[in-house]
């Protein structure tokens, strides 16, 4: 993110080039992060000018109240999680699968070794069972949603769209 200053994004004053405004998608209160939206979008003369900020002559602010310090956080881990893994998803949710499905795994060899060489308890008798048996079925539903988002990925429409800027 070399070029983006962070610090002044709530700035009302903002000015782009038509081919940005025409490029990148902008939706909800994503109007804050323009410029790293634009940065992944391919564009890399972003800037910042100084500008002389003024107390309000008329009216009342509209910039909102308390659901602006949720909606914002919430708006920027929307962004970076598509940024991140919009293109490849199953990097996502299959790391986070495989994850949970290798736990519940290990806990339920844990609780089986256990069970043979001890023979003192029942397996089903214990809360680390039911976790294990949770921890699997998660694992396995987060990677079959990587992977059914693959899928869908690949079958968009705008899946090999490319911003042209000059064609020879």
């Amino acid at each position: 993110m070399s070029g983006i200053h962070l610090h002044d994004f709530n700035c009302g004053l903002k000015a782009y080039r038509s081919d940005v405004v025409k490029t990148i998608e902008v939706y909800g209160e994503m109007h804050r992060y323009i410029p790293v939206i634009a940065k992944w979008a391919g564009f890399t003369k972003i800037g910042e000018k100084v500008v002389e900020h003024r107390p309000r002559q008329y009216g009342v602010t509209k910039f909102g109240g308390y659901e602006r310090f949720i909606n914002g956080p919430l708006d920027l881990m929307s962004i970076s999680f598509v940024g991140r893994f919009g293109k490849r998803p199953m990097h996502f949710f299959g790391t986070l699968g495989i994850l949970s499905f290798m736990l519940g795994f290990i806990i339920l060899a844990y609780l089986t070794y256990t069970k043979t060489v001890y023979q003192e308890y029942g397996m089903a008798d214990r809360p680390l069972f039911f976790f294990g048996i949770v921890a699997l079925v998660v694992g396995t539903q987060l990677f079959l949603t990587g992977f059914l988002a693959e899928m869908i990925n690949r079958n968009s429409s705008i899946r090999n769209s490319y911003l042209v800027e000059k064609e020879i």
